[in-house]
């Protein structure tokens, strides 16, 4: 485990998955990540690599070779090298080996970095291509954020505020976690979606042509908050297990696959493409603060 820390916030990180453990506010003594409870969820903040979101037939097809590869890909399973800490920065990579290479062909270099400072957590990810052809991928966040912050409100005292007021459309999952095709209206008013127990009762809500760059976890009994910024990630999902004590807020650089669509990973919805000895990067930003503090 490695930690962070400053005059306002404790940060743990695992070295397997590279994972968030903690995000504790020490102004408040509370504790904002949720606790990986393996009876309701056993993850507190996987990061998605190389791919988002779940494969038809557990598989990729790269070159018209197919490979095993698990939702979410292998990476939250992966023990990370740590390359560099300090009291408020920590660096972990992972590399391509031989594990890697039996699911992924590509030689590449993931890295993924936390940067803390004051209220704010960034969270950066870095794939260079170490290969000698192009590669494709994708990556994700995936924290899970206590709800509620406090001992005496609950779920329903909370909502999510996003940035700008603009129409939503949720795209559709299967039961298998595929997308459908199909699309459905969230209605919001005055930007806030609330949180109710029922909200995610056909899984997660997947947004892929927001305007809002920033999502908001809000209570309406205080001004204590958790914002989420997500300004080069073009895909958000937003999803709770049924009835558990948290709310996940996930920028996506990638997609689930669509029903009925295997397609080469050059091919797939929203795959990044990095040439050889190039690099990718691309950062979002959590906040734990009061709102007079923002």
């Amino acid at each position: 485990m490695t930690t962070l820390e400053n005059d306002y916030l404790r940060i743990d990180i695992q070295w397997k998955g590279a994972e968030l453990a903690s995000i504790y506010d020490k102004t408040t003594e509370t504790e904002h990540l949720w606790q990986a409870n393996p009876d309701v969820w056993p993850w507190h903040g996987p990061n998605l690599f190389p791919v988002v979101g779940g494969c038809l037939n557990n598989q990729i097809v790269v070159d018209g070779n197919r490979y095993p590869m698990e939702r979410h890909g292998f990476a939250r399973h992966s023990t990370f090298d740590l390359t560099d800490s300090s009291e408020t920065v920590a660096r972990f990579s992972l590399r391509a080996n031989e594990s890697t290479l039996a699911a992924y062909p590509y030689q590449f270099n993931y890295e993924i970095w936390y940067e803390l400072e004051d209220r704010l957590l960034k969270v950066a990810y870095r794939v260079t291509n170490e290969d000698d052809q192009p590669i494709y991928f994708s990556v994700g966040a995936h924290p899970a954020f206590n709800v509620p912050f406090y001992p005496d409100e609950t779920y329903e005292d909370y909502y999510l505020e996003f940035e700008l007021d603009e129409p939503l459309e949720r795209h559709l999952l299967s039961k298998e976690g595929f997308f459908t095709g199909e699309t459905q209206a969230v209605h919001i008013h005055n930007r806030r979606l609330p949180l109710t127990q029922d909200l995610f009762a056909q899984d997660a809500l997947v947004f892929k042509n927001l305007s809002s760059r920033q999502v908001t976890i809000r209570s309406i009994n205080h001004d204590q908050i958790v914002s989420v910024s997500f300004l080069p990630f073009n895909y958000l999902g937003i999803w709770a297990k049924p009835g558990a004590p948290f709310v996940c807020i996930e920028p996506w650089l990638g997609c689930a696959d669509t029903e009925g669509r295997l397609v080469d990973i050059r091919e797939k919805e929203a795959i990044q493409r990095v040439d050889p000895g190039q690099l990718f990067e691309a950062a979002f930003i959590v906040g734990i603060s009061p709102h007079d503090a923002q």
